[in-house]
């Protein structure tokens, strides 16, 4: 299944800490939920050992909001939480 990203979401992974590769995984493997506006949120942890905005954390949770179109999800924008 092709998964592409969408400008938007693009600027959002690069601000918040988000790869394409987390990303992409989040979508094909990740816990599906449905979303506003017709949308499907995708959610999936990885291990983080890292300091963002000064505090440790060692989870990273990324959430992504997609559309399904005809060859495949296209991701609107991404949320990145850390634990």
């Amino acid at each position: 299944m092709a998964v592409r990203i969408h400008p938007h979401a693009a600027e959002r992974m690069a601000e918040r800490g988000a790869s394409l590769e987390e990303v992409t995984a989040t979508v094909e493997s990740g816990e599906r939920f449905p979303a506003k506006y017709g949308r499907t949120g995708f959610r999936m942890e990885f291990p983080y050992v890292g300091i963002k905005g000064g505090k440790h954390y060692r989870i990273k949770q990324i959430d992504a909001f997609a559309v399904f179109e005809d060859d495949g999800w296209l991701v609107i924008t991404v949320i990145v939480k850390y634990y």
